[in-house]
Parts: C-alpha cells; structure tokens; sequence
C-alpha cells in the first residue's frame, strides 16, 4: 500500500521530483528520462509509469531553461521508438500462448485483453492513438507482435505516434507549462491527462466487444 501511495504521489508531483533530480545530477536527467520511457514503451510489465505526465514536464523544465528542448525531443523520440520496437518484438516470439496467460502481479490480463479488442476494432492507427493513453500504449506494440503485424507496418506506425506523442506533449509543456494558471492546478492537469485517455480505452474496448459478440 505504501508503494501505491509513493507511487501516486510521484506521478502528481513529478514535476518537482523532475526539477530537484536536474539541479542535483545535472545531465543524468536525460539518462534517467531514456531508462523511464523506454521502460515504459517497452516492457509490458511496466504499464504504470508516468509517460505523459513526465514529458509534460520536461517541456515545462526546457521553456524553463533547466533542460536542453532538441536534445531532450531526440532522446525521447528514440527512447519511445526502441521501447515499441521491443515490446512488439517480445509479443511477436511469445505469439498466442500469451491469451492463455491469467492475471498475475506481473502481467495484467484485463489491459491486454482491452488492448486486444481496441486493436481488433481500429487495426494498425490503434499504435499511433495508444501512445497518447496511459496503459494502453504499454501493451498496444506487444498485441501487435502477437497479432504477427509485418514489421516494416508497424515500424512505420511506431515511428509516427512517437513523433506525435513525444513532439506533441513535450511541445505542449515547452509552450504552457510555466504559466501560473498551469502550475497552480498542475495535479488536475495530471489527473485529466490519466482519466480521460482510459475512459476512451474503456468505451473502445466495450464497443468492440459488442461488435465482436454481435458477430
């Protein structure tokens, strides 16, 4: 529990974690940065970390002068690519023996199986809108390998949601993340940025249920 709670608080206050490990360790910021969305992109055992919220605030940390804007966007973009790349690469060497795994602390059935039926639903676009919701694009790349996508597919869809999810969102931190009215409600903005991708996660999934059932 104590865990979930330090968690958490990470995740809301991210900001200042981000701002005290730059002041104190300086460049190693832009390992640390590398080593959490690759991570996060790339190992499905790893859905939980705060991918949107922290690009956010790097953007905010480069407006700020604290971080370097087209050094922290090209490490990031790379970061975020290897990391699909591999989750799809473990996906496609597992294959179908992954739909007979159960719920464990290690592996999260209910996501995989909203993932799957998301994908079923829109197909290869799902890569490209799943890096923009927390989860999702965490077990998106790996039901891709599963799904045997042809690599060259999946590569091109890979490296267009990296490009509009790193770009986008640091961007959107660079642009609006020192303005007052942002940092004095900045865990809000954290929360909507959690909530409403997984409430579109949520409706997809049931509606391509449906479907799937109606069929």
């Amino acid at each position: 529990m104590e865990l979930i709670t330090q968690l958490v608080d990470f995740i809301l206050h991210v900001d200042k974690y981000l701002a005290v490990f730059v002041q104190n360790y300086g460049v190693w910021v832009y390992a640390l940065l590398f080593a959490i969305i690759f991570v996060e992109t790339g190992v499905v055992v790893m859905p939980f970390l705060p991918g949107d919220s922290l690009l956010f605030v790097v953007g905010a940390l480069c407006g700020a002068g604290l971080m370097n804007y087209p050094l922290a966007m090209v490490l990031l973009f790379v970061a975020a690519v290897l990391g699909d790349q591999t989750n799809y690469t473990i996906g496609r060497a597992i294959g179908p023996k992954v739909f007979q795994w159960e719920q464990s602390r290690f592996f999260n059935k209910r996501a995989f199986d909203q993932a799957h039926a998301f994908y079923e639903q829109y197909g290869g676009i799902t890569i490209v809108v799943a890096r923009f919701m927390p989860f999702l694009r965490t077990f998106v790349p790996f039901v891709g390998g599963v799904a045997q996508m042809t690599r060259s597919k999946f590569t091109a869809y890979n490296v267009l949601g990296a490009f509009l999810w790193v770009g986008g969102i640091v961007t959107a931190g660079y642009l609006f993340g020192n303005l007052p009215w942002v940092q004095t409600h900045f865990s809000k903005i954290i929360w909507a940025m959690i909530l409403v991708p997984g409430l579109v996660v949520i409706a997809g999934a049931i509606k391509a249920r449906r479907t799937s059932k109606a069929a």
